[in-house]
């Protein structure tokens, strides 16, 4: 089955970017108290960079889903900063998408990792999720 276009290969990037704002940092999220970018947000414009450099190589009907982030966030980023995330494709195998992944802001490097992607079948995975909601156990009323 032919997931993706013959254009998917290693060396492909992509990139997303943002300037931090009250929106994006831990208090807002819940994810600490410094007002400076929170981790959870990085991890969402690291996955949106890595998007951007697959979208267009991904056979009409399937898609990407993320299943594995390793990333270390290492250095602080204020309100009013531009963050720009890089990801490169570094492996593609049948189903996978391996990627490198960075973030810097204005001033440095703020964060790096892998990224995993796999390419899924969307009526398939559509249906699979309906069968579970279907299965699902119905709440208990207290």
């Amino acid at each position: 089955m032919t997931y993706s276009l013959p254009t998917l290969k290693s060396g492909l990037t992509g990139g997303a970017e943002i300037v931090v704002g009250a929106e994006h940092t831990a208090p807002h999220v819940g994810s600490g108290v410094v007002r400076v970018l929170a981790t959870p947000v990085l991890v969402n414009l690291l996955e949106a960079a890595a998007l951007d450099a697959v979208e267009k190589h991904i056979a009409p009907g399937h898609q990407t889903v993320g299943i594995r982030l390793d990333v270390r966030h290492f250095a602080a980023t204020p309100v009013g900063l531009r963050v720009k995330a890089h990801a490169e494709i570094i492996a593609v195998d049948a189903r996978m998408i391996t990627f490198r992944v960075w973030a810097e802001d204005e001033v440095e490097l703020i964060g790096d990792g892998t990224h995993e992607r796999v390419i899924i079948t969307l009526d398939k995975f559509d249906a699979r999720m309906q069968a579970k909601l279907e299965r699902r156990t119905p709440s208990v009323k207290r």
